[in-house]
């Protein structure tokens, strides 16, 4: 291969957390299948529970796992950001920092040892792995594994030295508009703070973008048409799409599966069709145990039916055994409602007949999931991109958020039930689900999405 020209090798290093790590995983694959070859970087743990390479690519996917830097505070094995609690972040982002010397010594055997790598893809938390790129002479690409209409709507981006409160700035324009006052201070805290890790999201940003020739984005031209074009100028470089990255119909791409699965697979096939509202709010979302019981009430209160995956994980200040309100499994019975608290086949669960409409926290990853199966949406958005996913959807009429209280975020079992109504019994519903199938056209179609991948491809081969 090395003999070849005509193949790359790639550089992928994903942020660790696993709405990075599946997509770019994915896209490995995507290049290893036209013969490209990919060193795919992360911790040892967080590629142990990757699903595995397709046997056939595997011989062109190296997975090069670099040991995570332990620091004080945070416990053992917490490689992801689903290992640990939110305000823990930074701590993990200050252990992240020290993997900067690990991988440029990789960079420096990669480059010693043959065919240098061709393209350093860097995610956008990644300052330092551009840095090591630039600095050997290998060309960088910042990925964005985000909506493009997302990261339009953030404006102009801050420069490397700019103020504390030019990022704030910069941050709430981000959320837009009619971002609520609870999100809007929630990503300046995330995103525009200084912390242990002594640099902010923001900075990460602007100072990886610095360095990148290209931004690459989980999108397509089809599902948004107008968003690259506009952030191309605001970002002063080119934007290109690597496609949507639906995956695999048959689930094949899911994490750990368990012994539950058969058992979630069988309630779908005992329910009629289009009846059963599929919640799932990530692995991440800061859901206390008030949420999880006005969630569970509003379920009840909605009338349908339900399968909710209530992961561990979301919960931040109590146990899975008192997050159900007093006799929720009895009223519900078997028939109508399933909970279930560990991992779930989520794209299996998504394509079965049985589901009509999937209550989600929109991350990129879920939203495309779901309208990979032309599912219309009930919205309830935490953090990160996910609140202006959730508005850019609403505004394409797929879908309901969930009323929140503007000050706090909180919500109640009126506001969750109203949503789910509007959306999968009340008349407007219908349109909500046509919109949902004219996206799924777009997301679920294949060769499209090949053809995003090949023009990504063709763009990083203009540069070697």
């Amino acid at each position: 291969m090395d003999a070849d020209p005509s193949r790359m090798h790639v550089v992928i290093f994903p942020w660790l957390a696993f709405g990075h790590l599946l997509p770019c995983l994915e896209l490995s694959e995507r290049l290893a299948a036209r013969g490209h070859r990919v060193s795919f970087v992360s911790t040892p743990r967080n590629l142990a529970r990757l699903p595995p390479v397709r046997p056939a690519l595997a011989h062109l996917v190296d997975l090069v796992g670099l040991p995570l830097p332990r620091v004080s505070g945070l416990a053992d094995g917490a490689e992801a950001t689903r290992d640990i609690p939110f305000d823990e972040f930074e701590l993990h982002r200050k252990a992240f920092d020290g993997l900067d010397g690990p991988f440029s010594a990789f960079l420096d055997a990669a480059c010693a040892g043959g065919k240098r790598p061709d393209w350093v893809v860097a995610d956008f938390m990644h300052h330092w792995v551009a840095v090591a790129a630039q600095d050997r002479g290998l060309p960088c690409a910042m990925i964005l594994p985000c909506s493009a209409g997302v990261a339009a709507s953030a404006g102009q981006q801050p420069s490397e030295s700019s103020s504390e409160t030019e990022q704030r700035d910069a941050v709430v324009r981000s959320m837009g508009t009619a971002a609520p006052s609870f999100e809007a201070e929630r990503a300046t805290k995330e995103f525009a703070t200084k912390g242990a890790s002594g640099m902010s999201i923001v900075s990460r940003f602007s100072q990886t973008l610095k360095r990148s020739k290209f931004v690459a984005m989980r999108s397509s031209p089809e599902l948004e048409p107008d968003a690259f074009t506009i952030v191309t100028r605001l970002y002063g470089k080119p934007v290109v799409p690597f496609g949507l990255l639906p995956p695999h119909p048959d689930g094949a791409r899911g994490i750990g599966k368990n012994g539950e699965d058969d058992a979630i697979m069988r309630w779908l096939d005992a329910q009629p069709a289009k009846s059963v509202v599929y919640v799932a709010l990530g692995s991440e979302a800061p859901l206390s145990a008030d949420m999880a019981r006005e969630l569970a009430h509003g379920l009840e209160l909605a009338g349908t039916r339900f399968l909710w995956a209530l992961r561990k994980p979301t919960v931040i200040d109590h146990g899975t055994d008192i997050l159900l309100p007093d006799g929720f499994i009895e009223r519900i019975d078997s028939e109508r409602g399933l909970v279930t608290t560990r991992w779930a086949p989520q794209v299996s669960i998504l394509a079965h007949a049985a589901v009509c409409a999937f209550l989600t926290h929109c991350g990129w990853g879920s939203v495309v999931e779901g309208l990979q199966f032309g599912h219309p949406l009930i919205m309830l958005p935490f953090n990160g991109d996910q609140g202006p996913n959730a508005r850019m959807l609403e505004g394409k009429k797929v879908g309901v958020v969930i009323p929140r209280n503007e000050k706090d975020g909180s919500f109640d079992r009126g506001g969750v039930a109203g949503a789910i109504r509007a959306v999968v019994v009340d008349e407007e519903g219908k349109a909500f689900a046509a919109n949902a199938r004219k996206l799924q056209e777009i997301v679920a179609d294949r060769e499209s999405d090949e053809r995003c991948v090949d023009g990504f491809i063709q763009h990083l081969t203009s540069w070697t």
